[in-house]
C-alpha cells in the first residue's frame, strides 16, 4: 500500500541545522528546500495497491534518493548507506540522524516497478513539471536542438563461436530448469558438458589460426545447436502454447535461431561456414539482445545504443530523451522526440535545430507536415578533388543539367532509392553523352580516366534541397544554427553523469538511466540559476547600500560646509 510522508518538517533535521555547513548554494540544500514541490507520493500511486498491504517506503523519498544516486554516481548499496550516514543526503531527503530510510532491495524494487509499469521517464517528467511551475521554462513558441551520443552497452560482445555456445547454453538452462535439474546434470545427460564451461574456446584446445580446425569446430557447434533445438521443440509440446513454460522455451530457442541465421550458412551438406560481412540488424551480445553495432563517424565504432536528446536553447533544459539502437540513423526518432518535447514543455515547437544527420529530405518533409522551421545543414558530397553536384546547374522546370564546361543534357532515367529509414524516392539520374565527355578539356577534373561519361543524381525533392542550400548561405541561418551548441553542452553534462556506459541490460533500463541523468542535469541547472539570482540580488542590495552611504556622506559634507560659511 502507498506510504506517504508528512509535509511538516522537523526544525532539528540536518537540513535545518547544517545549511551553512553544507552550503546554501549546494545542490543538496536545493533538493531539501524544494523536494515537496517536486514530488508527491500520489504521483507514484500506479505502482502500489490502493486498499491493502503494509505501507510502503514513501515513493517521493525513493525518487529523491535516486536523483542523489545519479548525482553522485553510486551503487544501490552505497546510496542506502549514504542516506543513513551522510548528512548531505539527510539534508536533501529531510531525514533525521537516527532514521533508517530504506534498504538496498527497496531501491531496486522501486526502480523495477517504474520500468515494469512503463514509467521509466516518470521522475524526469515530474522534474520538468516542477521547472515549468517555477517559471524557469517560459511558455512561448519553442526552439528545440536535437543531437545524439553513443552509449556503450553493458552486454559482453563476443565472436560467433562464443555467441552460439552461449545461446545454446541459455536453451540448456531453460530446459534443465523445467526438468528440475541443474544445467550441469542436464548437459551431462545429453552430451552437452562442453557448453557448461566458462568459455567455449577453452574446451577446444586447437590452433584457432588454422582455418580447417576452426571449420571443424564450427560444424560441430552448429550441429549441437540444431540438436538442442530439436530437444527443445520436443519438450515444448508438453506445455500449452500460452503457458509461462512454453514462452521461456520459445524465447531461448528464437534467440539461438537468430544467432544461427545471422552468422552461419551451410556451405555443403554437413559443413557450416561463417557468413562474410555483417548482417543489417546483427545481435552482438547474448545477454543484451537489443545492443547493436553502431558508428558515430567513419573511424568511431561502438556497440550498444544511442542517446537522443531534445534541448530547449533559451533555458538549456533537456526537454525529452530517448534511446535508439546503435545502428539507427540519428534522425530516426526525431519526429517523436520533437512532439514529446512540445508536450513536456506544454508549448508548440517553432524551430528545430540539428546537425547534418537531421538535414535529410525526410526530416525536411516532416518539418513541412507538422509544421516547424528546420535549421540543419544539407549533407555535402565527399571531397574527391573533382566537380561535385554543387558545380552543376540544375534546371528543374526544363529537366536539364549543365556542367561546368557549359555542356547540357536532358537525358535521364528513373532511379528508385530507399533510405535507411525505409522511405523510397523516385530520383532522376541524368547522364551526359560519351562524346560530350570525351572531348571535354576539363574531363580530368570531372571523372576518372576509365569512366566514359558523367552522371548526376537529381532528387525527387531537389527543389526542397536547393531551397535549404540557399537558406544555409544566409546570416539568419548562421545565427540560428549557433544556438545548436547547447545540445552538445547538455550531452557533455550527461556524460559527466555517467551515461556513456550503460549500467543495465536492455534499452528500457538504459532509458531509465538516461532519464535520471537528464533529471539531475535539469535540476542542477535550475539550482545554479537560483544561486546566481540570489547572488545578483545580494550584489544589487550591497550596491544600493553603498550608494545610499555615499549620498548620506555627501549630504553631511554639504551641511558641514554650509555651517562654516554661515
Amino acid at each position: 500500500m502507498l506510504g506517504k510522508r508528512t509535509p511538516q518538517d522537523d526544525l532539528f533535521t540536518p537540513a535545518a541545522r547544517l545549511r551553512k555547513k553544507i552550503g546554501e548554494e549546494s545542490f543538496y540544500v536545493f533538493l531539501g528546500d524544494h523536494r515537496h514541490e517536486m514530488f508527491r507520493d500520489e504521483d507514484f500511486s500506479m505502482l502500489y495497491c490502493s486498499d491493502n498491504g503494509r505501507a510502503s517506503v514513501p515513493p517521493s523519498l525513493l525518487a529523491m534518493a535516486m536523483i542523489l544516486q545519479t548525482y553522485t554516481r553510486v551503487s544501490d548499496q552505497e546510496a542506502t548507506e549514504r542516506a543513513q550516514f551522510d548528512q548531505r543526503w539527510q539534508a536533501a531527503l529531510g531525514l533525521g540522524e537516527d532514521d533508517v530510510p530504506f534498504a538496498k532491495s527497496t531501491l531496486c524494487l522501486f526502480r523495477n516497478q517504474l520500468i515494469l509499469h512503463d514509467q521509466a521517464k516518470l521522475i524526469f517528467l515530474k522534474g520538468l513539471t516542477y521547472l515549468r511551475r517555477a517559471g524557469f521554462i517560459k511558455k512561448h513558441k519553442l526552439s528545440i536542438a536535437l543531437d545524439t551520443t553513443p552509449i556503450f552497452g553493458k552486454g559482453a560482445v563476443q565472436d560467433t563461436y562464443n555467441m552460439l555456445a552461449e545461446g545454446l547454453y541459455q536453451v540448456l538452462r531453460v530446459l534443465a530448469s523445467l526438468s528440475s535439474q541443474s544445467p550441469e546434470a542436464f548437459a551431462g545427460n545429453h552430451d552437452f558438458t562442453r557448453y557448461v564451461a566458462s568459455s567455449f574456446k577453452v574446451t577446444h584446445p586447437i590452433d584457432w589460426n588454422d582455418e580447417s580446425q576452426r571449420s571443424t569446430v564450427l560444424t560441430s557447434l552448429v550441429a549441437d545447436c540444431r540438436r538442442v533445438l530439436d530437444i527443445a521443440s520436443h519438450q515444448l509440446k508438453a506445455y500449452p502454447s500460452e503457458s509461462q513454460e512454453a514462452q521461456r522455451i520459445i524465447t531461448a530457442t528464437e534467440l539461438l535461431r537468430k544467432l544461427l541465421l545471422q552468422d552461419v550458412r551451410e556451405a555443403a551438406p554437413g559443413k557450416a561456414e561463417l557468413i562474410q560481412g555483417v548482417a543489417p540488424d546483427r545481435i552482438v551480445a547474448v545477454h543484451d539482445t537489443q545492443m547493436r553495432h553502431g558508428r558515430k563517424s567513419v573511424t568511431q565504432r561502438f556497440d550498444g545504443y544511442k542517446a537522443a536528446i531534445a534541448v530547449e536553447p533559451a533555458s538549456q533544459v533537456i526537454a525529452d530523451v530517448d534511446v535508439l539502437p546503435a545502428n539507427a540513423h540519428d534522425s530516426q526518432d526525431a519526429p517523436a522526440l520533437i512532439e514529446q518535447a512540445a508536450t513536456n514543455l506544454d508549448a508548440p515547437v517553432e524551430t528545430v535545430l540539428g546537425d547534418t544527420a537531421y538535414g535529410t529530405v525526410e526530416a525536411r518533409l516532416d518539418a513541412q507536415q507538422h509544421p516547424y522551421d528546420l535549421v540543419a545543414p544539407v549533407s555535402r558530397a565527399p571531397r574527391t578533388g573533382r566537380f561535385t553536384k554543387d558545380d552543376f546547374v540544375i534546371d528543374l522546370p526544363n529537366e536539364k543539367v549543365t556542367c561546368p564546361n557549359g555542356q547540357s543534357t536532358s537525358l535521364w532515367y528513373r532511379r528508385k532509392v530507399t533510405t535507411r529509414r525505409g522511405t523510397t524516392f523516385l530520383n532522376k539520374g541524368f547522364r551526359f553523352g560519351v562524346e560530350q565527355c570525351r572531348c571535354c578539356p576539363i574531363r580530368n577534373r570531372c571523372i576518372e580516366e576509365s569512366t566514359p561519361y558523367r552522371s548526376l543524381d537529381v532528387h525527387e525533392h531537389e527543389a526542397l534541397i536547393q531551397h535549404a542550400k540557399a537558406f544555409q548561405r544566409t546570416d539568419t541561418y548562421r545565427s540560428l544554427y549557433r544556438m545548436r551548441v547547447v545540445a552538445e553542452h547538455r550531452i557533455a553534462r550527461l556524460v559527466r553523469l555517467g551515461i556513456r556506459n550503460a549500467r543495465y541490460f536492455g534499452s528500457t533500463k538504459t532509458l531509465f538511466q538516461l532519464a535520471m541523468a537528464a533529471t539531475v542535469a535539469n535540476l542542477s541547472l535550475y539550482a545554479t540559476h537560483l544561486s546566481h539570482e540570489a547572488l545578483s540580488v545580494l550584489m544589487q542590495t550591497l550596491v544600493g547600500f553603498v550608494l545610499l552611504a555615499v549620498l548620506v556622506l555627501r549630504i553631511d559634507q554639504r551641511r558641514f560646509w554650509f555651517a562654516r560659511v554661515t
